[in-house]
């Protein structure tokens, strides 16, 4: 952050959540946030306005997507996260497994393919999911390592401290972790089209690969015996609060988030799956009934003939 920045963060008060929710933060996530809403309003807008049925379960999680993002970013928890390790992991924490969740369960891609007119738009988004790009992209061999060096390859090497250096750095940070929530998150919710289509265990598999490396994460900086990020080793007197205290509470909420998010997918998982399997038994019934219709049909048909 700049030599006026440091100024500021100095001068907070100890941190609360009533202050936390203060309205402030970066306009540059608010104004962001507020386009992408708009637009994913627009395309539901248009469904129904040439009467389309778009689940409203859908918009409405999208909506508490946009909030979430909001809430750590466009409030003082921002400013709080400069400052105080606990609130910043709070941040990555949402921005990285709570939004994700909630933003593609609201199916933004498969809502720009129905809203989108069927020309140019809709055919270069259609071409661009099928790109070899997307493909790595959304590839288990490419989210997890990548998930994971989102923890151990940011904070405990000297890139954290020089993206927390400035504001640019620090909004491509906040960037960075919701970047990668989504792409993880993209093929193991399954809800949008997309190259990989995994089986249900598969996915879960998926999902569950980066727990223990998110709980070691947190416990490493639950024992640490002296600050670890240099950026938060000495918090300013008027937040009263030690450097250490304040570094295990972040190393507590980074395990607490490996859990409660995991547990939400793992429930929308299960849920998708069973109506896979509801869909795959009615449509086996129905085929069943068209076969014994045909045979009861030829059996009459026969029957018929050795009348004559």
């Amino acid at each position: 952050m700049d030599h006026g920045d440091h100024g500021t963060m100095a001068d907070l008060p100890p941190f609360s959540f009533a202050r936390g929710m203060e309205f402030g933060g970066d306009p540059v996530f608010l104004a962001g946030s507020l386009i992408v809403l708009a637009l994913y309003l627009w395309g539901a807008f248009r469904l129904h306005r040439r009467g389309d049925r778009w689940p409203v379960g859908r918009t409405v999680s999208f909506v508490l997507g946009i909030v979430s993002i909001l809430a750590v970013t466009a409030t003082a928890l921002n400013d709080y996260g400069m400052v105080l390790f606990s609130v910043h992991m709070v941040q990555h924490m949402v921005l990285s497994m709570v939004t994700p969740i909630l933003l593609l369960l609201g199916a933004p891609v498969t809502l720009a393919m129905r809203a989108l007119p069927p020309s140019a738009p809709r055919r270069l988004l259609i071409a661009f999911l099928h790109t070899r790009y997307v493909r790595v992209l959304t590839s288990p061999v490419f989210t997890i390592p990548l998930f994971i060096a989102s923890l151990y390859g940011l904070y405990f090497t000297p890139i954290f401290d020089f993206l927390m250096g400035s504001r640019t750095g620090h909004i491509a940070m906040m960037v960075h972790f919701l970047a990668v929530g989504l792409v993880f998150f993209w093929p193991i919710m399954g809800v949008d089209p997309g190259p990989h289509r995994s089986g249900y265990v598969i996915r879960l598999l998926e999902l569950f690969a980066t727990m223990p490396f998110h709980a070691f994460f947190g416990i490493a900086l639950m024992m640490g015996s002296e600050p670890m990020i240099a950026t938060f080793a000495d918090p300013a007197a008027s937040l009263a609060t030690d450097a250490l205290a304040d570094q295990s509470a972040a190393g507590g909420i980074a395990w607490a988030f490996s859990e409660i998010p995991t547990v939400l997918v793992l429930i929308a998982l299960v849920f998708q799956w069973w109506a896979s399997e509801e869909r795959t038994a009615r449509r086996e019934d129905r085929q069943a009934d068209r076969t014994n219709d045909q045979a009861l049909a030829d059996y009459n048909a026969y029957l018929a003939s050795l009348a004559k």
